[in-house]
């Protein structure tokens, strides 16, 4: 495994996270596709065998079955000053509860130390903010996230989706005050979903701020032919879902999806691995976060480092993207509440 450093940091990551979403006792989550206990151990313990030592979760994860399921593993298979460990808080833990959810505070101050417990660690490398929380001031918030460093219970800080002024007005203020910096943007970016390439990438790379892709794969589409888009793992929830977030696009879907098959069967090598390559010709690309079910799928995600797409290939691949008008909103807090409104299984995403 060849580690690099995360953005402007010191910290060394493997160019693969994994991504623990995919382990949690059913009952508390996904019923259908996450993995208990069980089987979960020997993916994690794979990955860190692999040299993987990037592991991404969160606190809503099967509400909190994520990280009690993955702090379990590390201690188990890992060194803790061997990994590097990223959770986050946002999302309401205590439905309908005052304050058991949100950015304020009170919330984050609680959270920390909840996931803290759950992962059985004293610190945190990463915490980061899952959405925006409309309802907090967000100077409340950076102020929190700042003493969470200052405390130990963090080292350093990072976002996930929303959009580009948002997290340069988030910047902005951290640095006006001196409060510790969002080192990484976790943000959906794939061949099938490319509008961060419009602002949001461009500001990571002139701040120095790595990025970490959620569904690099675009929930399983790249990862097998088009007409086989919901035949995955997760399909029976998930396939609504992604309706939502790739729809409209349907010929410049296939088109790629094609030319992704065409590129893997030509290289010997499979469509997961061609599709992750394709990330990483981007540098401010960190890791792809891989919701790993198997140990094949570990297996692609690593293999795929050693894969590099020419710029004929990458030229073929990217030239029937039609843009998405439809996820410019998407990583508005609101609009992503809504579209899970509608989608059941989805309630707490």
């Amino acid at each position: 495994m060849r580690y690099i450093k995360l953005g402007r940091t010191g910290l060394d990551v493997s160019p693969v996270a994994i991504g623990a979403m995919t382990y949690g006792e059913p009952d508390r989550g996904h019923p259908v596709w996450s993995l208990d206990e069980e089987a979960s151990r020997p993916l994690i313990k794979h990955a860190l065998e692999a040299g993987i030592n990037f592991f991404d979760t969160a606190n809503m994860y099967s509400y909190g079955s994520s990280e009690e399921i993955l702090g379990r593993a590390l201690k188990d298979f890992a060194n803790r000053d061997d990994v590097v460990i990223t959770t986050k808080v946002r999302h309401a833990m205590r439905p309908g509860s005052p304050n058991g959810g949100g950015l304020s505070r009170k919330a984050i101050m609680s959270e920390i130390d909840n996931s803290l417990r759950r992962l059985g660690t004293d610190y945190v490398d990463v915490y980061m903010i899952h959405r925006l929380d409309s309802d907090t001031p967000l100077e409340e918030t950076l102020q929190a996230l700042h003493d969470v460093v200052k405390s130990g219970k963090a080292r350093y800080l990072g976002a996930s989706s929303m959009h580009a002024w948002q997290f340069a007005k988030a910047l902005h203020l951290q640095e006006r005050h001196g409060w510790a910096r969002f080192v990484t943007m976790q943000d959906h970016y794939n061949l099938l979903a490319r509008e961060e390439e419009r602002e949001m990438l461009p500001l990571c790379a002139d701040e120095g701020v790595a990025t970490m892709v959620w569904s690099p794969l675009a929930r399983g589409r790249l990862a097998r032919p088009f007409d086989q888009a919901n035949t995955g793992e997760r399909a029976a929830t998930d396939g609504a879902y992604a309706d939502m977030l790739y729809k409209a696009n349907a010929e410049s879907d296939r088109a790629i999806i094609d030319e992704v098959g065409a590129v893997a069967d030509a290289r010997g090598m499979t469509r997961a691995q061609v599709a992750l390559a394709w990330l990483r010709r981007n540098p401010v690309v960190a890791a792809p976060v891989v919701g790993a079910r198997t140990i094949q799928q570990i297996d692609d995600a690593v293999a795929s480092l050693d894969l590099d797409i020419t710029d004929e290939e990458a030229g073929r691949l990217e030239a029937p993207y039609t843009p998405r008008h439809d996820l410019q909103g998407i990583s508005d807090e609101r609009e992503m509440e809504r579209i899970k409104a509608g989608i059941p299984g989805y309630a707490n995403l």
